[in-house]
């Protein structure tokens, strides 16, 4: 009889007591898993920024505005391919189909330039440089609203007053997977003139530059605010990457706080395999006795147990991440994007998650069963022959 022959057989002599402790580790791994995909999903837009582009915005806030005339100031700067601006708008939907979506008020001659993963069709985007009043929208944002090119669409603000009525004369699509999906960009000249904006006319929200060399991001970024140093309106420029955390830094609290959850969770589990064992170790005491009785080893008899808590922990493991990847890829996750995507543009659990999750298990698993394993392989004979429970 090898080791796995006897810790396969073993497995179900309790087979209630099995099943839950295979059930906690399933759920254990669910729960784990789900916590990790939420913190990939929600770091996913800055972890996939791109490295040769720089945000600039006021140094004090990004809430407070920078003059318009910057732009043409940030262009003449060495290094600086290319540039362009935006504005929050606080855009909201009037009929609520949507809990939440970003909404911009941007250049319309520059800006697809710069964000170039926003892929927008050149007829819609000509159109959209004739149309003062013209908007683009994700693709799903567009099937969340119902509207398609042609449509009339009537948003409300946070920020400005009353309705604003724009066409649909473009819809994009994202050319990667953290790209959100829920934006709507509109033209900053059409904001700029409503005389509901007249506070913020000729003032912009934050800058966005490509430059020409990713290696010299933090001297360029440097050299962009020496430039506005000595202004009234001083500037923090930073990298594409930094500019989005910055965004998730009220929230980083949260994310610590599911951190901490998931190694919970993992303990929780760890403790639950160790009791388990811990009662099949002391209940088969007598059968360890008669082991070494008859010439077993204390090696063997370590790991008979051993293989027994790693064989439960396995088998939830792999049942947990078979469930990961129905209940989450193919249920939860396509749920999440769509109404969402604003804070998650891609909610799937990726493979490094769901190879932690079961390397965990079985880790946890050996460690759980390791002091019961000990304690049984060093027991006397005698004093294994003696305990029958």
């Amino acid at each position: 009889m090898n080791l796995a022959t006897y810790a396969r057989r073993n497995l179900f002599r309790r087979r209630g007591r099995t099943i839950l402790t295979i059930s906690a580790v399933v759920v254990a791994v669910l729960i784990f898993s789900l916590i990790r995909t939420a913190v990939v999903a929600w770091n996913a837009g800055a972890d996939a920024a791109a490295t040769d582009r720089l945000a600039t915005r006021h140094k004090i806030s990004i809430t407070m505005q920078l003059p318009k005339r910057y732009i043409d100031e940030l262009r003449q700067i060495p290094d600086v391919k290319d540039s362009t601006w935006a504005n929050w708008f606080g855009a909201k939907d009037p009929k609520e189909r949507i809990p939440f979506f970003a909404g911009f008020a941007v250049d319309h001659n520059t800006w697809f330039d710069v964000t170039d993963e926003m892929q927008v069709p050149a007829d819609q985007l000509a159109t959209w440089k004739q149309t003062p009043n013209g908007a683009i929208l994700g693709d799903q944002l567009a099937k969340a609203l119902e509207v398609q090119v042609g449509s009339k669409l009537v948003i409300t603000s946070d920020i400005y007053p009353g309705d604003w009525e724009f066409q649909v004369v473009g819809i994009y699509t994202p050319l990667r997977k953290s790209i959100d999906r829920n934006t709507l960009v509109f033209r900053w000249d059409f904001l700029s003139n409503d005389p509901r904006a007249a506070f913020g006319k000729d003032s912009i929200g934050w800058m966005v530059s490509r430059i020409t060399d990713s290696t010299r991001s933090a001297d360029i970024s440097r050299r962009i605010d020496a430039k506005f140093e000595t202004q009234d309106d001083q500037t923090l420029t930073m990298s594409e990457r930094a500019f989005q955390l910055s965004f998730l830094g009220a929230f980083s609290a949260i994310l610590k706080a599911f951190d901490l959850v998931s190694l919970v969770i993992l303990l929780i589990m760890t403790m639950i395999l160790a009791n388990t064992i811990a009662m099949s170790v002391r209940e088969r005491t007598h059968e360890y006795g008669v082991l070494r009785a008859i010439g077993f080893p204390p090696g063997h008899i370590l790991g008979f147990i051993l293989g027994e808590a790693l064989l439960v922990s396995v088998v939830g493991g792999l049942v947990g991440v078979g469930l990961v990847v129905l209940l989450i890829n193919h249920g939860l996750g396509p749920m999440v994007e769509e109404n969402m995507s604003g804070f998650f543009p891609y909610f799937r659990t990726p493979a490094s998650v769901l190879v932690t999750a079961l390397g965990a298990a079985a880790v946890l698993g050996v460690i759980a069963g390791a002091i019961p394993a000990i304690r049984a392989s060093r027991l006397k004979v005698t004093d294994a022959l003696r305990r029958v429970d």
